[in-house]
């Protein structure tokens, strides 16, 4: 089936950065910060295409490697890279809808968040198909596939906590340290986050211990970290979802804090 790759080329505003966010439960930063290490900020190349990656290592996998031979530039056993970049990405991914069309579209990575098409269930698409189409049509059905991938790899708390090496593992895979993707999203979220950073998972821990408690201090979003959360909220009459929201951290007394590091730059 043809498919066409030119969209809208619309573009989030902060708004939506505000309702993903919530949706999360993490930081308006911390969403932020994923778009910029993944795509650069943009989803869309200026010919209004949304942008994509290629992945030869599972165009090789999802047939059967039956191409590398012959194919050897789109169809690998294994990670090689080779990307062309831009617009010509486009070109090895024509070349693979040539071969299979389904298996290509699923090799490719989408949009302002670069998910893997072979991802398109998880990011809330029954078909490949519906999922590309998805990302064509603007950078708002990005987010919405972003958030929905969060959800079902259970990386929303890896977010919420700013465990970017753990999150990265998950997101990126095995190689993300090669590419030192925690720590340019560490180093992105510091931009994001200005002057002012909230509140961590290690202080909602300290402030729940407070009020009676007994946490281990580690900064993770865990089970008696959750269910500890959940019973203060339900105490304070607020909705007891296990998330620690503009609420719930005024509820522990708890607010942003000035970020030394960011303060220090822009004093120079």
């Amino acid at each position: 089936m043809a498919i066409e790759f030119v969209g809208s080329g619309k573009r989030l505003k902060d708004k939506d950065f505000e309702e993903a966010a919530a949706q999360i439960g993490c930081e308006i930063a911390a969403v932020k910060t994923v778009a910029d290490v993944e795509s650069a900020g943009g989803g869309f190349l200026k010919d209004k295409r949304p942008k994509i990656l290629f992945e030869s290592h599972w165009f090789g996998r999802l047939t059967d490697h039956r191409f590398d031979k012959s194919h050897p530039d789109i169809s690998t056993a294994r990670w090689v890279g080779g990307y062309a970049g831009g617009s010509k990405e486009y070109k090895r991914l024509e070349k693979a809808m040539d071969l299979d069309e389904e298996a290509a579209l699923k090799s490719a990575s989408w949009g302002k968040f670069q998910i893997l098409g072979v991802n398109h269930k998880l990011a809330g698409f029954s078909t490949v198909q519906d999922f590309v189409k998805a990302h064509v049509k603007s950078e708002g059905e990005h987010l919405r596939a972003f958030v929905n991938f969060i959800r079902s790899k259970k990386l929303d708390d890896e977010l919420r906590d700013l465990r970017w090496a753990d999150f990265a593992a998950v997101y990126n895979g095995p190689a993300y340290r090669k590419n030192r993707y925690d720590e340019k999203m560490a180093a992105a979220y510091a931009e994001h986050a200005g002057e002012l950073v909230a509140p961590s998972t290690a202080d909602v821990q300290r402030a729940l211990n407070r009020h009676g408690f007994s946490l281990t201090v580690d900064g993770r979003t865990g089970p008696k970290t959750r269910a500890a959360i959940m019973h203060f909220q339900s105490e304070h009459g607020l909705v007891a979802d296990g998330i620690a929201g503009a609420q719930t951290l005024a509820a522990l007394d708890l607010a942003p804090v000035a970020d030394p590091i960011a303060v220090a730059r822009r004093m120079g």
